[in-house]
């Protein structure tokens, strides 16, 4: 995962606990998956969007061929 190991998971938890504290730390974890969700979520629209509307033109110009 991003080629972080286990202690660097474990330091960065640590420091983000002592920054935001036990309470606001699941909503901000909660806050960082949405937007994960949501940027995935995009990400594929936009991929299948642009497939959709690729393949009428490579079908045109497989028409024009013959």
């Amino acid at each position: 995962m991003f080629g972080l190991g286990i202690a660097e998971l474990s330091v960065i938890l640590v420091v983000a606990l002592l920054i935001f504290g036990p309470k606001k730390l699941p909503e901000i974890g909660r806050g960082l998956g949405q937007g994960i969700r949501e940027f995935k979520k995009a990400g594929h629209e936009i991929t299948k969007s642009l497939s959709e509307d690729s393949t009428p033109q490579i079908e045109e110009k497989s028409e024009d061929k013959k």
